[in-house]
């Protein structure tokens, strides 16, 4: 029996083991994220040791009594911590933000390092026989608390970034919980930690695609998102894109130096994002030119919100008069009139030209 788990534990660490040189060789993550990475599975690592401890002290010799509560100890105090490491994989600044996440670990931790004394979580008696303690369920209450707070977070996080994962984040979420929740209900079922390191897999390869969607400067998604995005657009829901270029942006480079023309991308970034819903998805591809595409057809609604950019970038413009200016024009797919996206995209171009153009003939007569 021993030698059956010590088998299946040491493919889970072969298999961290090569998570850890796919992190490593990895471009697109950030190191943050990485950071994060490698403490979720040096620490997944280290529990599975200390429920294979557990194993091999718990074979009744007395003689390793402290070996088991040690690695019991280990394994209670940080299990629930695991959860919480995905949520700082997914959303490198919740921590910052908001301390009060730790609590429930704090809490297990404090009762684990108990336990041997007061049999709070578990209890390993004289003759080395493992027992769930009178408040287990200290235990239960921080690791289910910790998974429902990764699965809130996660699927908020795809709702900040527009970004359709949603579905993807619910079932690998839903994953983790059925995978642990099987040893909580059935203790001698070792399936925890094979869920985990699964889905560390899982999380990585999802979130190398997340990340791999961003532009790096601006943060809004990039051309490779973008032209993903066009191929899957569904003909049968109406939809609008939108173009935005920043006028003269090679004479501003020429002129204050790149360094001040990304800080002039990252402020367009910014008044894009304020003066469009969530219902909008936003894209950098090119130097200086912004795509949108959204859901809204309305024109009324639309020439609302382009009002709404320029009345924001205008504000921006009164505290520095160094900033441009922006063209832009939008095209608007209807089903019943089965246009390409390659039609509404070049409406929405055409539009663009035509507004910068008629901007620079107004410049001239001035």
């Amino acid at each position: 029996m021993l030698e059956n788990y010590i088998a299946i534990y040491l493919i889970d660490i072969v298999a961290l083991v090569l998570l850890c040189y796919l992190i490593g060789s990895n471009n697109i993550l950030s190191q943050n994220r990485k950071g994060y990475f490698y403490l979720g599975i040096v620490l997944t690592a280290l529990i599975i040791l200390s429920e294979a401890g557990t194993i091999f002290a718990g074979e009744g010799n007395a003689n390793l009594r402290i070996l088991n509560i040690s690695c019991n100890i280990f394994g209670f105090a940080v299990s629930p911590v695991i959860p919480i490491i995905l949520i700082a994989i997914i959303d490198l600044k919740l921590f910052k933000t908001n301390r009060l996440i730790m609590l429930p670990s704090f809490v297990n931790i404090l009762a684990t390092a108990l336990s041997p004394w007061f049999g709070f979580v578990f209890y390993v008696d004289v003759n080395n026989h493992y027992e769930r303690g009178e408040y287990f369920l200290i235990f239960v209450a921080a690791y289910l608390i910790n998974l429902i707070i990764l699965l809130v977070n996660t699927v908020k996080k795809a709702e900040e970034y527009n970004y359709p994962i949603k579905a993807k984040t619910i079932a690998l979420s839903l994953f983790v919980v059925a995978g642990t929740s099987i040893q909580l209900l059935f203790p001698y079922v070792n399936s925890s930690w094979h869920s985990i390191t699964f889905s560390l897999f899982l999380y990585y390869f999802m979130l190398s695609d997340f990340d791999g969607s961003f532009d790096t400067l601006t943060r809004l998604y990039n051309r490779a998102a973008y032209e993903k995005a066009t191929n899957k657009l569904d003909s049968r829901n109406p939809y609008s894109v939108i173009v935005i270029d920043i006028n003269n942006f090679k004479g501003i480079n020429d002129t204050y130096g790149h360094d001040f023309g990304d800080a002039v991308l990252k402020k367009v970034t910014s008044v894009i994002r304020k003066s469009f819903n969530k219902g909008c998805s936003c894209y950098r591809v090119g130097g200086d030119e912004f795509h949108i595409i959204s859901r809204e057809t309305d024109p009324k609604i639309l020439e609302s919100q382009l009002k709404d950019m320029t009345n924001n970038l205008e504000k921006e413009r009164r505290n520095d008069s160094r900033l441009p200016t922006v063209s832009y024009g939008y095209g608007i797919f209807r089903s019943e009139k089965m246009t390409s996206f390659k039609d509404v995209n070049k409406e929405a171009d055409d539009q663009m030209y035509y507004f910068k153009k008629t901007q620079k003939n107004m410049l001239r007569k001035n």
